[in-house]
């Protein structure tokens, strides 16, 4: 044997069922891994979709669905920011287009008169957006989200929904229709 030689050790029966053993773990894992992969690109995508809204002690902001659509595979959608200030009980909310990068679109609503909440009494507001896809009724498109507010002292909550129609110029400040409501409780 020379200096850099290996001496030859022969591998027990054993050694070599482990080592066919360990190739074959490795085959199971690459067929795994394949097959994880074709089923990933194969199974229906769902895309993850959340509303989004924060609070403060004086104010409320929320986003809104105004369009959401898929044509040919592609989606496409688009949302409005809405701000409930809770000190005045206005509701106003505005659009921006994704073609100009502008806000285009703007709405306005006083809650305070809908509730019917009496002068000196402190609103307790909540609202959040939602679904609800309304149809389009005489030529007038709705935006696919909607706004629920609940006032805790008159017990209500309501629905609120906007007008949408595409449009590169700003278009005159809308109003945000009530739709319907109901009591989740007595009036304080």
């Amino acid at each position: 044997m020379g200096q850099f030689e290996v001496p030859h050790i022969p591998i027990s029966e054993d050694q070599a069922v482990l080592n066919r053993i360990s190739e074959k773990r490795t085959v199971w894992l690459a067929v795994g891994v394949v097959a994880g992969l074709c089923i990933s690109y194969f199974w229906p995508h769902e895309p993850a979709l959340a509303a989004t809204n924060d609070r403060s002690a004086k104010f409320g902001l929320a986003t809104v669905s105004v369009r959401d659509v898929t044509i040919a595979g592609v989606r496409e959608s688009l949302d409005g920011v809405f701000v409930l200030d809770y000190l005045t009980g206005t509701l106003q909310g505005a659009v921006m287009s994704n073609k100009t990068g502008k806000f285009t679109h703007s709405y306005g609503r006083n809650l305070a008169a809908d509730f019917k909440l009496q002068p000196g009494v402190t609103p307790q507001y909540a609202f959040v957006s939602g679904i609800v896809g309304l149809p389009s009724v005489r030529q007038v498109s709705y935006a696919s989200g909607n706004i629920f507010v609940a006032e805790l002292t008159s017990g209500m909550v309501h629905c609120y929904a906007f007008p949408w129609k595409e449009s590169r110029g700003r278009v005159p400040k809308q109003l945000i229709l009530l739709l319907d409501g109901f009591r989740f409780r007595e009036a304080l």
